[in-house]
């Protein structure tokens, strides 16, 4: 079958300063993989600067790369009009770092959810409130909450852990095919963590989701991840199955990683 996602030999050069000043700093270069059609877990992990939020914006088609392209489902990344973007982002959703900086302050956190049901689920009209609501708290069930308890609440009445919970939930309003997990877990609390990835993982299972994961946390990448991409500088340095990369990494830069986590973290994961 046709794999779900594809970059092929994707590169993105910024350019910053004017006509004299003008130069060029290349964020991803000549970065090639895929996804295929069975539901998976890739994480992409590697310092600030590696380049690995770049290629979540070119997959989510927030930023078009300078070379290369990307296939999502056969079919060229470009999204061009309000129409195809909707239908894109159907399939595919971002899950962003910080939660608290996704819902306005001032918002109650159950129109988000409210609102995503009466754009992108088909069997929702604007005015059937009964079929969104359920919708909502379907989405929420997912993720270990329900309706009842962040119905009427504003961002700041609910823990980091809570709102991201909803922040995921929002994204699988849509069941969509794919998300994009952005460094999902960096401002939650560390006792917290390991509930979010394994929600991730329970998510791949239940629904059949595909999840690329983005992190400089190597010790949850080892943990949740069916396979693994190492970036550097923009580069990929090592990709792999999860496990035979990080038990026995080829590349000096993927062993520094490695030796800078403890070895505790590694001998916890199943």
């Amino acid at each position: 079958m046709n794999a779900l996602l594809t970059l092929s030999h994707v590169t993105k050069i910024y350019r910053q300063g004017g006509m004299l000043g003008r130069r060029q700093i290349v964020a991803v270069k000549d970065v090639s993989f895929e996804i295929g059609s069975e539901p998976e877990i890739l994480s992409i992990v590697g310092e600030s600067g590696s380049g690995k939020s770049t290629i979540a914006a070119m997959i989510l088609g927030q930023t078009a790369p300078t070379q290369g392209i990307l296939h999502f489902r056969g079919k060229a990344v470009a999204l061009h009009g309000k129409g195809e973007r909707r239908a894109f982002m159907r399939e595919v959703q971002p899950v962003l770092q910080n939660p608290f900086e996704a819902f306005n302050p001032l918002k109650r956190v159950d129109r988000y959810l409210f609102e995503t049901a009466r754009n992108f689920s088909a069997g929702a009209g604007k005015s059937d409130r009964q079929q969104i609501e359920r919708l909502a708290d379907e989405a929420l069930g997912h993720v270990g909450l329900s309706l009842a308890e962040v119905k009427g609440r504003f961002p700041h009445e609910l823990s980091g852990g809570q709102l991201q919970r909803v922040a995921i939930a929002r994204a699988l309003i849509p069941q969509p095919r794919l998300l994009i997990a952005d460094e999902p877990v960096s401002m939650v609390d560390a006792s917290l963590r390991m509930a979010i990835v394994n929600l991730f993982d329970q998510l791949k299972r239940e629904l059949g989701l595909s999840i690329v994961y983005i992190t400089h946390d190597l010790a949850t990448a080892y943990y949740i991840s069916d396979r693994i991409i190492i970036m550097r500088k923009g580069e990929i340095v090592e990709q792999g199955e999860a496990r035979k990369v990080l038990d026995n990494p080829q590349h000096s830069y993927s062993r520094a990683l490695k030796e800078a986590v403890l070895s505790a973290d590694f001998a916890e994961a199943p």
